[in-house]
């Protein structure tokens, strides 16, 4: 194979390569698209059937960033012609308490609620509080990733994207006009490439543009069965470490079975180097926690996964570009629910538009 062209490369085709590619197609733009694993793998961060959608954060710039993706989630469920995000309310709770999130979501006009816990235990059986006040907002839910990821890739593959499935980037290089990427079978020219490979970014590119610290972590979830059906918001208990939980969907081994996990306590690892092995400190850890203010689940897990978090030190992404290189690393464990609004922006710097916030570019994080 010789080396082939486009107007942009893709490195990643997880929930944000894809969207990537959804949006470069979607302007007319050639599209080539490098995975290093087959589609549906689970090497990465992006797979499931179960990720957080929310509007609440502790941050205005989020706040108004997850209006922005809830309505690029509605376009990309019309184009696709299916649901992708499951709405269910989310409720946060917990000893630090939600009243900064309450104030930021009224304040822009975002609809929530405070609740007494006894009142929010009487709304959702089987779930119990503890702590004043509850806070939930309506717009909150359940995306399929999985799904996305493939709705993104088709609707960008019938408009013209090329993507190369088990197709290991080796090495990317800077040139006269723009950058070559380079695998086992061949290479590509591209004036633009899109890094966006999550725990493999710093591997790739490190050595060609000054990143911040990038830590990966492997993190664990676990799938509870319900012994009670009732439809549960999804939630995050904010402690000095969150435990969130949501619908578990496909994923969750039994019917209705609820996914729990803790926003934190990962172990340090690399892509390549991870083990997969799900740690029993964060097994005993859910399992009591579950015990403790689930009466609605069965405390002994019937599943559980791991996954990867990229994660900077302030948890604000990456989206930036430095010469020919996009860089898109918008995980740190909270980037799913921004997926189809993470690919515009790519999309955008990749044809020349700006950053979107200054926090997100490497002058921000290096300091």
């Amino acid at each position: 194979m010789g080396t082939e062209r486009a107007d942009v490369v893709i490195i990643g085709a997880g929930l944000a390569g894809s969207a990537a590619a959804w949006a470069l197609a979607s302007r007319g733009r050639s599209v080539t698209v490098l995975e290093a694993f087959q589609p549906g793998h689970r090497r990465g961060s992006s797979h499931g059937s179960a990720r957080i959608f929310r509007r609440a954060y502790p941050d205005p710039l989020y706040v108004r960033l997850t209006g922005q993706a809830q309505q690029r989630w509605r376009q990309l469920s019309d184009e696709a012609g299916q649901e992708l995000v499951l709405t269910t309310g989310a409720v946060d709770y917990g000893p630090a308490r939600p009243g900064k999130m309450y104030d930021i979501l009224t304040a822009l006009k975002v609809p929530a609620e405070l609740i007494p816990a006894a009142a929010a235990a009487e709304r959702w059986p089987g779930m119990s509080f503890g702590h004043d006040p509850v806070m939930f907002h309506p717009d909150g839910g359940v995306l399929d990733a999985e799904r996305a990821m493939a709705a993104m890739r088709a609707i960008a593959a019938a408009r013209g994207a090329r993507i190369h499935y088990g197709t290991q980037v080796l090495r990317v290089e800077p040139d006269q006009a723009g950058a070559a990427v380079h695998t086992a079978d061949g290479s590509w020219r591209a004036p633009v490439v899109i890094v966006a490979a999550g725990a493999w970014l710093e591997p790739l590119l490190g050595g060609l543009v000054k990143l911040p610290s990038l830590v990966v972590t492997q993190q664990q979830a676990f799938h509870f069965a319900p012994v009670q059906t009732a439809p549960w918001p999804a939630f995050i208990y904010h402690d000095e470490v969150p435990v969130y939980g949501l619908q578990a969907g496909r994923d969750g081994e039994v019917p209705g079975a609820i996914k729990l996990g803790e926003h934190g306590n990962g172990t340090v690892t690399t892509g390549d180097g991870r083990d997969g092995v799900v740690s029993p400190a964060a097994r005993d850890r859910i399992r009591a926690f579950a015990a403790q203010w689930f009466g609605g689940l069965d405390p002994a897990p019937v599943g559980e996964v791991t996954c990867l978090y990229t994660s900077t030190a302030s948890e604000d992404f990456i989206l930036d570009r430095q010469g020919p290189f996009v860089i898109c690393s918008p995980c740190s464990g909270h980037g799913a629910k921004f997926a189809p609004l993470v690919g515009a922006i790519a999309a955008d710097l990749a044809c020349g538009g700006a950053v979107p916030d200054a926090r997100f570019t490497l002058a921000h994080h290096l300091g």
